[in-house]
């Protein structure tokens, strides 16, 4: 990076060590993606990865991945905002339980959601009085990828939120706008490049989460069988067919990612 001072050119470059662990840090993550290509058995693999069971464990994925990313734009950018944007006693202890789920186990994660939702639960016994049973379906497959990935939206944003302070906030203010719009018409498009990370971040923790569906929402063919399940369920019968289905899932998660990341930049141009 060169850059000018006192009518100097100046070369800031890194050092050169800093190359060897990054290339380190790389190799430790392309590696295992390069045993999986070399891994998969490409006769097979079209067959493999369109089965009955395989297509509709992905379109569940997509499905309830999408419905789960959607519920954490609707609660994790207010909380985002609450977070970054006032200051109360207790805010630091509020924002330490809102990210607890990125440090939880999952399997933990599932069971406090069964305990909360199931038949039994906190709030489950009294919904079963009602006849609404959660637990063991669709809908506790989208409870379960949003409390794992709720945190992940509300971290990218908050830290858009406070890295574009709230200059053009108060002005905004400063001439009268209302606070709904100062939201709307300043806050929102300023942070809207984090607001998508964040949400491609959830849809992606959403569409590989494993231990809080299996643990409150089963393995149900059609219901509550995500594609990681059914990576795991093919593993133990199907080896093949499981490192297909792996490669699958890897394939659309970088395809969104990617895509994603494209509109962001086109955004900023």
């Amino acid at each position: 990076m060169i850059f000018t001072r006192g009518g100097n050119d100046v070369r800031l470059d890194l050092p050169c060590w800093i190359f060897v662990p990054a290339a380190v840090g790389a190799v430790f993550v392309v590696l295992p993606l390069v045993a999986i290509l070399l891994r998969i058995d490409w006769a097979d693999f079209v067959p493999l990865v369109t089965s009955e069971s395989s297509r509709t464990a992905l379109m569940l994925s997509l499905k309830t991945a999408a419905i789960s990313t959607m519920l954490c734009v609707v609660f994790g950018v207010p909380m985002a905002l609450v977070l970054a944007r006032t200051e109360f006693p207790g805010l630091s202890a509020l924002r330490a339980l809102v990210l607890l789920p990125l440090v939880l186990p999952p399997v933990v994660g599932g069971i406090a959601l069964l305990y909360t939702f199931g038949r039994l639960g906190l709030i489950g016994e009294h919904l079963e009085a009602w006849g609404i049973s959660i637990a063991f379906s669709t809908t506790a497959v989208v409870l379960a990828q949003t409390f794992v990935s709720l945190p992940f939206l509300v971290v990218s944003l908050e830290g858009a939120l406070r890295t574009s302070g709230r200059d053009y906030e108060t002005v905004a203010a400063t001439l009268g706008a209302k606070p709904t719009t100062v939201l709307r018409r300043v806050t929102v498009p300023l942070v809207l490049p984090g607001l998508v990370s964040g949400a491609v971040l959830a849809f992606a923790r959403a569409l590989g989460e494993f231990g809080a569906t299996l643990t409150f929402a089963g393995s149900l063919e059609g219901k509550t069988r995500t594609l990681p399940l059914e990576i795991y369920l093919q593993r133990e019968t199907d080896a093949d067919a499981a490192v297909a289905l792996s490669l699958l899932l890897i394939v659309v998660a970088a395809v969104i990612v990617v895509a994603a990341r494209g509109r962001r930049v086109a955004g900023a141009l």
